[in-house]
């Protein structure tokens, strides 16, 4: 069990090593095996920053994802270096009580979602997500973990 503490008043505690086979099938699915990235979880006031410092919208998001492979010198000893992912732990436990399903599925979600945009899946417009939102699905389901 983990115990993560964004600030003094909000603390989570839960066990996530149910994302390490989340995240071997996405790479799976998408032969990238040999791969690299960072999962890091932040506060609300954290992303709120990244998102107006990249993204140019100063509004807390659930996850971001910078990609690293539009530079293809990033690549060490047959090793892709996919990029870094942002979750937004408070947002994810919000998302979770709104949709009605577990913080462990949304976690999951995010964590596939983030992987997913890391990979080059987008989704700017209706056929981009019905493809990536579609794997995302796909990938939860056969991992058992479901709505």
């Amino acid at each position: 069990m983990k115990t993560w503490e964004i600030n003094e008043e909000y603390k989570v505690s839960f066990d996530y090593s149910y994302l390490d086979n989340v995240i071997k099938r996405t790479l799976e699915k998408e032969n990238a095996l040999n791969a690299y990235f960072s999962l890091i979880f932040v506060s609300e006031d954290k992303i709120r920053n990244i998102n107006k410092m990249y993204r140019g919208i100063d509004k807390v998001t659930d996850v971001i994802s910078f990609a690293f492979e539009d530079n293809k010198d990033l690549v060490y000893n047959d090793i892709r270096v996919l990029g870094d992912i942002y979750i937004c732990i408070p947002r994810c436990i919000e998302q979770a009580e709104e949709y009605g399903h577990s913080m462990m599925r949304e976690l999951a979600f995010l964590t596939v979602h983030g992987l997913l945009h890391l990979l080059g899946y987008d989704h700017m417009t209706k056929e981009e997500e019905k493809e990536m939102f579609h794997l995302q699905e796909l990938i939860l389901n056969e991992e058992g973990i479901t709505r």
